[in-house]
Protein backbone atom coordinates (compact mmCIF):
# COMPACT_ATOMS: atom_id res chain seq x y z
CA UNK A 1 0.00 0.00 0.00
CA UNK A 2 1.36 3.66 -1.01
CA UNK A 3 1.25 6.43 1.26
CA UNK A 4 -0.98 8.37 -0.56
CA UNK A 5 -3.96 5.27 -0.31
CA UNK A 6 -2.89 5.55 3.65
CA UNK A 7 -3.63 8.91 3.96
CA UNK A 8 -6.93 8.60 2.21
CA UNK A 9 -7.90 5.90 4.01
CA UNK A 10 -6.93 7.88 7.46
CA UNK A 11 -9.00 10.39 6.17
CA UNK A 12 -12.17 7.94 5.08
CA UNK A 13 -11.88 6.42 8.76
CA UNK A 14 -11.84 10.28 10.60
CA UNK A 15 -15.11 10.70 8.17
CA UNK A 16 -16.54 7.71 8.74
CA UNK A 17 -15.93 6.91 12.06
CA UNK A 18 -18.04 9.98 13.66
CA UNK A 19 -20.54 10.51 10.92
CA UNK A 20 -23.17 7.90 10.36
CA UNK A 21 -22.24 6.74 6.78
CA UNK A 22 -19.77 3.94 8.57
CA UNK A 23 -16.17 3.64 8.17
CA UNK A 24 -15.51 0.42 7.73
CA UNK A 25 -17.81 0.19 5.18
CA UNK A 26 -15.75 2.71 3.31
CA UNK A 27 -12.47 1.14 4.24
CA UNK A 28 -13.65 -2.05 2.64
CA UNK A 29 -15.52 -0.48 -0.43
CA UNK A 30 -12.58 2.04 -1.82
CA UNK A 31 -10.05 -0.77 -2.16
CA UNK A 32 -12.99 -2.84 -3.84
CA UNK A 33 -14.12 0.13 -6.12
CA UNK A 34 -10.89 0.60 -7.45
CA UNK A 35 -9.97 -3.04 -7.98
CA UNK A 36 -7.27 -3.50 -5.36
CA UNK A 37 -7.30 -5.94 -2.78
CA UNK A 38 -8.78 -5.01 0.47
CA UNK A 39 -5.69 -4.06 3.61
CA UNK A 40 -6.73 -6.31 6.07
CA UNK A 41 -8.00 -5.87 9.96
CA UNK A 42 -4.58 -4.98 11.67
CA UNK A 43 -4.93 -1.65 9.19
CA UNK A 44 -8.23 -0.77 10.16
CA UNK A 45 -7.68 -1.93 13.85
CA UNK A 46 -4.12 1.08 13.51
CA UNK A 47 -6.97 3.56 12.30
CA UNK A 48 -9.66 3.19 14.89
CA UNK A 49 -6.82 3.62 17.63
CA UNK A 50 -5.79 7.12 15.89
CA UNK A 51 -9.62 8.23 16.17
CA UNK A 52 -9.33 6.90 19.91
CA UNK A 53 -7.15 9.28 20.16
CA UNK A 54 -8.51 11.84 18.61
CA UNK A 55 -12.13 11.20 20.72
CA UNK A 56 -9.83 11.55 24.11
CA UNK A 57 -8.35 13.88 23.60
CA UNK A 58 -11.25 16.12 22.11
CA UNK A 59 -13.43 15.00 25.04
CA UNK A 60 -10.80 14.88 27.59
CA UNK A 61 -12.59 16.94 30.44
CA UNK A 62 -15.30 14.49 30.05
CA UNK A 63 -13.07 11.48 30.97
CA UNK A 64 -11.14 13.39 33.41
CA UNK A 65 -14.67 13.99 35.01
CA UNK A 66 -16.05 10.53 34.64
CA UNK A 67 -12.54 9.04 35.46
CA UNK A 68 -12.33 10.93 38.92
CA UNK A 69 -15.91 10.36 40.04
CA UNK A 70 -15.94 6.36 38.70
CA UNK A 71 -13.41 6.03 41.28
CA UNK A 72 -13.68 8.35 43.94
CA UNK A 73 -18.03 8.53 44.19
CA UNK A 74 -19.03 6.09 41.93
CA UNK A 75 -22.53 7.03 42.97
CA UNK A 76 -22.72 10.86 41.50
CA UNK A 77 -23.89 11.54 38.47
CA UNK A 78 -20.57 11.37 36.77
CA UNK A 79 -18.92 8.46 38.86
CA UNK A 80 -22.44 6.44 37.85
CA UNK A 81 -22.57 7.51 34.09
CA UNK A 82 -18.91 5.87 33.44
CA UNK A 83 -19.49 2.34 34.95
CA UNK A 84 -22.84 2.74 32.63
CA UNK A 85 -20.57 3.33 29.64
CA UNK A 86 -18.42 0.40 30.69
CA UNK A 87 -21.91 -1.93 31.51
CA UNK A 88 -22.94 -0.77 27.96
CA UNK A 89 -19.93 -2.43 26.05
CA UNK A 90 -19.97 -5.22 26.87
CA UNK A 91 -22.91 -6.30 24.30
CA UNK A 92 -20.48 -5.20 21.43
CA UNK A 93 -17.99 -6.61 23.18
CA UNK A 94 -19.28 -10.59 23.16
CA UNK A 95 -20.54 -10.01 19.99
CA UNK A 96 -17.46 -8.94 18.16
CA UNK A 97 -15.69 -11.99 20.24
CA UNK A 98 -18.33 -14.65 18.59
CA UNK A 99 -18.32 -13.25 15.38
CA UNK A 100 -15.19 -12.02 14.84
CA UNK A 101 -14.51 -14.42 11.93
CA UNK A 102 -17.66 -13.01 10.14
CA UNK A 103 -16.30 -9.52 10.50
CA UNK A 104 -13.29 -10.43 8.53
CA UNK A 105 -15.41 -12.36 5.96
CA UNK A 106 -19.08 -12.84 5.33
CA UNK A 107 -20.18 -9.21 6.42
CA UNK A 108 -17.44 -7.68 4.02
CA UNK A 109 -19.71 -8.61 0.91
CA UNK A 110 -20.05 -5.35 -1.09
CA UNK A 111 -23.39 -6.10 -1.66
CA UNK A 112 -24.52 -6.58 2.06
CA UNK A 113 -22.89 -3.71 3.08
CA UNK A 114 -24.83 -1.64 0.69
CA UNK A 115 -28.13 -3.01 1.80
CA UNK A 116 -26.55 -1.98 5.54
CA UNK A 117 -26.08 1.60 4.11
CA UNK A 118 -29.29 2.32 2.54
CA UNK A 119 -31.06 0.05 5.61
CA UNK A 120 -29.74 1.84 8.56
CA UNK A 121 -29.71 5.26 6.94
CA UNK A 122 -33.64 4.90 6.72
CA UNK A 123 -33.67 4.24 10.28
CA UNK A 124 -32.01 6.89 11.28
CA UNK A 125 -34.29 8.77 9.07
CA UNK A 126 -36.80 7.90 10.76
CA UNK A 127 -35.19 8.64 14.63
CA UNK A 128 -34.16 11.97 13.58
CA UNK A 129 -37.97 12.93 12.43
CA UNK A 130 -38.83 11.80 16.09
CA UNK A 131 -35.72 13.41 18.00
CA UNK A 132 -36.04 15.18 21.17
CA UNK A 133 -36.21 19.00 20.18
CA UNK A 134 -35.24 19.94 24.17
CA UNK A 135 -32.11 20.03 25.39
CA UNK A 136 -30.97 16.62 27.73
CA UNK A 137 -28.37 16.34 30.36
CA UNK A 138 -25.96 14.12 29.78
CA UNK A 139 -25.20 13.16 33.30
CA UNK A 140 -28.85 12.40 34.33
CA UNK A 141 -29.35 9.84 30.91
CA UNK A 142 -29.85 6.84 32.98
CA UNK A 143 -28.68 2.92 32.97
CA UNK A 144 -31.32 1.41 30.89
CA UNK A 145 -30.95 3.61 27.69
CA UNK A 146 -27.10 3.84 28.19
CA UNK A 147 -27.18 0.15 28.13
CA UNK A 148 -30.16 -0.01 24.76
CA UNK A 149 -27.45 2.46 23.03
CA UNK A 150 -25.17 -0.20 23.71
CA UNK A 151 -27.02 -3.16 22.56
CA UNK A 152 -27.03 -1.22 19.55
CA UNK A 153 -23.84 -0.76 18.74
CA UNK A 154 -23.03 -4.54 18.95
CA UNK A 155 -25.17 -3.61 15.15
CA UNK A 156 -22.17 -2.40 13.72
CA UNK A 157 -19.73 -5.47 13.48
CA UNK A 158 -21.43 -5.61 9.99
CA UNK A 159 -20.22 -2.86 7.75
CA UNK A 160 -22.81 -0.67 6.51
CA UNK A 161 -24.31 -0.50 10.05
CA UNK A 162 -22.12 2.35 11.23
CA UNK A 163 -21.31 2.66 14.90
CA UNK A 164 -21.72 6.11 15.35
CA UNK A 165 -25.31 5.83 13.10
CA UNK A 166 -26.70 2.83 15.45
CA UNK A 167 -25.67 5.10 18.52
CA UNK A 168 -27.04 7.93 17.59
CA UNK A 169 -30.40 6.39 16.39
CA UNK A 170 -30.91 4.44 19.52
CA UNK A 171 -30.46 7.34 21.48
CA UNK A 172 -32.67 9.50 19.58
CA UNK A 173 -35.47 6.79 19.65
CA UNK A 174 -34.86 6.46 23.11
CA UNK A 175 -35.54 10.03 23.59
CA UNK A 176 -32.23 12.07 24.08
CA UNK A 177 -31.78 15.26 21.53
CA UNK A 178 -29.24 15.39 18.87
CA UNK A 179 -26.35 16.48 21.13
CA UNK A 180 -26.73 14.42 23.74
CA UNK A 181 -26.86 11.22 21.58
CA UNK A 182 -23.75 12.44 19.70
CA UNK A 183 -21.87 12.97 23.05
CA UNK A 184 -22.84 9.41 24.13
CA UNK A 185 -21.76 7.89 20.85
CA UNK A 186 -18.49 9.28 20.94
CA UNK A 187 -18.01 8.30 24.37
CA UNK A 188 -19.30 4.72 24.03
CA UNK A 189 -16.82 4.34 20.74
CA UNK A 190 -13.86 4.70 23.34
CA UNK A 191 -14.04 1.50 25.12
CA UNK A 192 -14.87 -0.65 22.33
CA UNK A 193 -11.93 0.66 20.06
CA UNK A 194 -9.80 0.75 22.77
CA UNK A 195 -10.40 -3.21 22.94
CA UNK A 196 -10.61 -3.96 19.27
CA UNK A 197 -7.25 -2.41 19.05
CA UNK A 198 -5.51 -4.06 22.37
CA UNK A 199 -6.95 -7.65 20.75
CA UNK A 200 -5.44 -6.80 17.29
CA UNK A 201 -2.28 -5.32 18.30
CA UNK A 202 -0.91 -8.78 19.64
CA UNK A 203 -0.91 -9.93 16.11
CA UNK A 204 0.95 -7.43 14.67
CA UNK A 205 4.52 -7.75 13.40
CA UNK A 206 6.98 -5.12 13.55
CA UNK A 207 7.28 -5.20 9.63
CA UNK A 208 3.31 -4.05 9.74
CA UNK A 209 4.73 -0.85 11.11
CA UNK A 210 5.68 0.93 7.94
CA UNK A 211 5.36 4.20 6.32
CA UNK A 212 1.71 3.73 5.40
CA UNK A 213 0.33 2.79 8.37
CA UNK A 214 1.82 6.09 9.99
CA UNK A 215 0.77 7.84 7.53
CA UNK A 216 -2.83 6.31 7.70
CA UNK A 217 -2.67 7.18 12.05
CA UNK A 218 -1.58 10.90 11.42
CA UNK A 219 -4.34 11.58 8.88
CA UNK A 220 -7.20 9.56 10.59
CA UNK A 221 -5.91 10.89 14.16
CA UNK A 222 -6.15 14.68 12.42
CA UNK A 223 -9.38 14.56 10.17
CA UNK A 224 -10.66 12.88 13.55
CA UNK A 225 -10.06 15.63 15.73
CA UNK A 226 -11.53 18.68 12.98
CA UNK A 227 -14.76 15.90 12.07
CA UNK A 228 -15.83 15.78 15.83
CA UNK A 229 -15.72 19.87 16.60
CA UNK A 230 -17.77 19.88 12.91
CA UNK A 231 -20.48 17.50 13.97
CA UNK A 232 -21.35 19.03 17.50
CA UNK A 233 -21.30 22.07 15.88
CA UNK A 234 -23.36 20.99 12.70
CA UNK A 235 -26.32 19.05 15.08
CA UNK A 236 -27.09 22.38 17.20
CA UNK A 237 -28.97 23.69 14.20
CA UNK A 238 -28.68 20.97 11.53
CA UNK A 239 -30.69 17.52 10.76
CA UNK A 240 -28.84 14.41 10.00
CA UNK A 241 -30.54 14.05 6.39
CA UNK A 242 -27.57 14.98 4.59
CA UNK A 243 -25.56 12.06 5.81
CA UNK A 244 -29.02 9.75 5.08
CA UNK A 245 -28.87 10.83 1.54
CA UNK A 246 -25.57 10.18 1.07
CA UNK A 247 -26.28 6.64 2.22
CA UNK A 248 -28.88 6.35 -0.42
CA UNK A 249 -26.83 7.20 -2.79
CA UNK A 250 -23.65 5.48 -1.74
CA UNK A 251 -25.52 2.56 -1.35
CA UNK A 252 -27.06 2.31 -4.82
CA UNK A 253 -24.57 3.23 -6.75
CA UNK A 254 -22.29 -0.11 -4.90
CA UNK A 255 -25.48 -2.47 -5.85
CA UNK A 256 -25.70 -0.90 -9.45
CA UNK A 257 -21.88 -2.12 -9.26
CA UNK A 258 -22.13 -5.36 -7.73
CA UNK A 259 -24.95 -6.33 -10.02
CA UNK A 260 -23.16 -4.69 -13.38
CA UNK A 261 -25.76 -1.99 -14.09
CA UNK A 262 -22.90 0.81 -14.14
Amino acid sequence: MGIIDAVLLGLLQALGEFLPISSSAHLVLLPYLRGQEYQGLSFDVMLHAATLLAVLLYFWRDWWMLLKQGLTAPKSREGRLLWYLAVATVPAAVVGFLFNDWAESTFRNPALIAVNLIVFAGVLWWADKKANKQSTDLFDVPFLTVFLIGCAQALALMPGVSRSGITITAALFLGLSRSVSARISFLLSAPIIAGATLLELGHLTPADFNGALLAGFISAFIGAVIVIGGLMKYIKSHTFNVFVYYRWVLGTVILAVYFNFL
